[in-house]
């Protein structure tokens, strides 16, 4: 009743070849109630539905599973399991073996079709989270208000001074900043001091608070306050600036297509793919938007699942950074990545040709830089580079007399003379990608790159209809991407079978 060439034949072929017991823990003693459903045959059907459907419920594919013929002969004549079933046995045992399942579909799928793993086009896309809109919580807004309660804190400490502890030789200190555990260990002396009881004491309308009950109520808000923004950045952590309260490991990014219509950022989660002959090679998932952190946790993620980096590594210009060259240059990976003003250096003729930019300077016989004016620019300093973790530094210049310079209105906005900042060796990589892209083997790769990542986003995106995480959580989207991940490429394997016989 199935047509002979329905997916679930390119389907079950794959699946036939992997030993799928090896996924799963058996457990020696049953559970009392109905037998439980069959991991391999759950499986089946849960890669199929998202091979075959995309991103669906498991309300949908419990569904499936009762009108489908395809779905029940995978189930094999077994009753269709309730959607409960199918989601515990997502969440809690594929969640553990999934990277090793796509590993292995990758694996047949790869030798079957000749895949070429030197070569990996590389992209990413904003996925908005499934959270609240307006549940932001901003890092440096809890910096500011914790300065500020700081302020307060010292306010209340010198009142405190004041209010008779100064009697019996007491003095708290005051600081810019303050520990929790400080101010905690001063509210338990204070107490102490003034004989306070807060736990007894009556509050409300109608009890009038004693001066040092006041204080003391103070400063324990104020500690409250505190331990609440120190939660909150803590939760950021260093690479975050802000996170959703409904789903914490979500960060607030700029969308492309905004539903709001007006632009404002909403909590998303940043998805990596690097595809290899229009199949994804890898995937991976990070909670900040920008793309150039990415690049090197994606990297390290091919070699753990194939034993090798990519000798090809092709990315638009969100990748191309000095730390992403220089990874590239300590792995023997050849530099494809386009860097942020590539476009401008290959498309602006004003731009490359403007006689006023440090790289376009004469150098003179002894080797010192000379601008238009034919005034030399002196060597300053080297200085390092914020947030670079390989010791990058710039040498700054300094032009020797910019007073009564003809050109200085179009060189410079500097009342003094001019200051300029170089970094060579960034400069060698700058025009070692400017070779690479510009040669008929760059265009070709270009030309791929925007054909088979845009095309896989596009594919997952458009065609499937994924542009909002269906779980909450880091570990929840991983989990996503991978069944996705799995499902895209079983149905490209299917498409390019059928293809094949149809040209046979």
């Amino acid at each position: 009743m199935i047509e002979v060439d329905d997916p679930v034949y390119s389907f079950n072929e794959v699946l036939r070849h992997m030993d799928l017991k090896k996924y799963f823990v058996e457990e020696e003693e049953h559970k009392t109630g109905r037998p439980e459903y069959g991991a391999e045959t759950l499986l089946k059907v849960v890669l199929f539905a998202f091979m075959e459907e995309g991103y669906e419920s498991t309300r949908k594919i419990k569904k499936l599973c009762r009108t489908d013929i395809r779905f029940m002969w995978l189930l094999d004549g077994k009753k269709a399991p309730s959607h409960m079933t199918i989601s515990n046995f997502i969440n809690h045992e594929l969640k553990a073996s999934i990277e090793e399942i796509f590993r292995d579909i990758n694996a047949y799928i790869f030798e079957k079709e000749s895949v070429d793993l030197r070569h990996i086009y590389i992209d990413g896309t904003k996925i908005t989270a499934n959270a609240n809109r307006y549940t932001w919580v901003w890092k440096k807004s809890c910096e500011t208000s914790r300065k500020k309660v700081f302020v307060k804190v010292s306010e209340v400490l010198e009142a405190m001074n004041h209010s008779g502890i100064e009697l019996q030789g007491v003095t708290f200190g005051q600081r810019e900043e303050y520990a929790i555990e400080y101010l905690e260990y001063i509210l338990q002396e204070y107490a102490k001091i003034m004989a306070l009881e807060p736990d007894k004491v009556v509050r409300g309308r109608g009890h009038r608070k004693s001066l040092a009950l006041r204080l003391y109520d103070k400063l324990l808000e104020y500690v409250k306050r505190l331990k609440c923004y120190a939660k909150h950045i803590e939760i950021c952590g260093e690479k975050r600036n802000s996170y959703s309260k409904t789903d914490k490991d979500a960060t607030f990014m700029r969308i492309k297509r905004d539903y709001m219509g007006n632009d404002q950022l909403l909590p998303a989660y940043n998805v990596q793919l690097g595809i290899c002959d229009e199949y994804i090679a890898v995937y991976d998932v990070k909670q900040y938007a920008s793309d150039m952190d990415c690049f090197q946790p994606l990297m390290e993620r091919f070699y753990h699942h194939y034993g090798f980096y990519p000798e090809y590594p092709v990315g638009d210009a969100g990748y191309g950074g000095f730390n992403n060259y220089l990874f590239c240059e300590e792995q023997g990976m050849k530099k494809y990545m386009k860097f942020p003003m590539y476009q401008k250096e290959t498309r602006d003729k004003k731009y490359q040709n403007d006689p006023y930019r440090a790289v376009n300077f004469r150098i003179d016989k002894d080797g010192d830089l000379l601008c238009p004016n034919d005034k030399k620019f002196l060597f300053l300093r080297s200085v390092p580079v914020k947030g670079n973790r390989y010791g990058r530094t710039e040498e700054l210049f300094q032009c020797e007399d910019c007073s009564g310079c003809p050109h200085k209105e179009k060189c410079t906005k500097a009342k003094g003379n001019r200051t300029i900042r170089l970094n060579q060796e960034l400069t060698h990589f700058h025009q070692e990608v400017l070779d690479n892209l510009n040669c008929i083997h760059g265009a070709l790769l270009r030309m791929n790159r925007s054909i088979q990542a845009e095309g896989a986003f596009g594919g997952i995106k458009w065609n499937r209809s994924y542009t909002r995480a269906r779980r909450r959580g880091l570990d929840g989207l991983l989990l996503e991407t991978a069944l996705i991940s799995c499902g895209f490429n079983l149905h490209k394997f299917y498409l390019k079978s059928s293809s094949r016989q149809l040209v046979a």
